[in-house]
């Protein structure tokens, strides 16, 4: 059971402030508990690259993070240059304003440079921020997501007012339908938080506290 847990996290360090040490840290907790990936800044793709070669642990990194503001062509050109560091997945955010304005051409657009700039080297998961969203932008941003050619959609970044619920997860599945991935990332810190978020539907999770959920503790925080 720990280990199938284990499987689904994406071991998180994504603060300002995250040292090499730490770094290091993470990418021995990773294989150490069969995590599946861990998910670092940019800057620290490289250098987890190198910790993990020769072990099962993915590198991903974050696009855009965390405000997706960035323009499209940079963000095609960050996920570029993490792969060519080494990054086998890239988490990317949504322009939640484009969004917001009606902008689908732009939003579908935006999400096509990160898939096109991956060209098949990299899994691509779509962060919508939840937390700012109506339930039709939910939607919305979902169907633009797999339209787009996306691997999985993705509820926060962490660094918002608010991160994953029951109820978005349900929802977000319920529109990208059986095929596309969902993660569920931001305040996911015990064994209870995963089991009702795989419940409704999740298949990857977010978490700084992977250790603790798969001892079944009590976390302390989560992205």
């Amino acid at each position: 059971m720990n280990k199938t847990i284990a499987k689904m996290i994406d071991h998180t360090a994504l603060k300002a402030d995250t040292t090499k040490e730490q770094i290091e840290k993470l990418c021995e907790e990773a294989k150490k508990y069969g995590f599946f990936s861990v998910c670092v800044n940019p800057t620290w793709v490289e250098v987890s690259a190198d910790l993990l070669k020769g072990s099962d642990v993915k590198v991903c990194t974050v696009i855009g993070f965390p405000l997706g503001t960035t323009t499209s062509e940079t963000k095609a050109f960050e996920t570029k240059d993490a792969i060519q560091k080494g990054a086998h997945e890239v988490d990317m955010v949504i322009n939640v304003g484009k969004l917001k304005d009606g902008d689908d051409d732009g939003i579908e657009q935006d999400i096509r440079s990160v898939v096109g700039a991956a060209k098949g080297k990299a899994l691509v998961k779509v962060i919508i921020e939840t937390c700012l969203l109506t339930e039709e932008e939910k939607v919305r941003a979902c169907k633009l997501s797999v339209k787009a050619g996306a691997d999985y959609v993705k509820t926060s970044t962490g660094f918002s007012i608010g991160g994953a619920t029951v109820e978005d997860i349900k929802l977000m599945r319920e529109t990208v339908g059986p095929d596309i991935g969902v993660k569920a990332s931001g305040g996911v810190r015990d064994r209870e938080t995963v089991n009702a978020m795989v419940a409704a539907g999740a298949t990857r999770i977010g978490a700084s506290s992977g250790i603790s959920i798969v001892k079944s503790e009590q976390g302390t925080t989560a992205y």
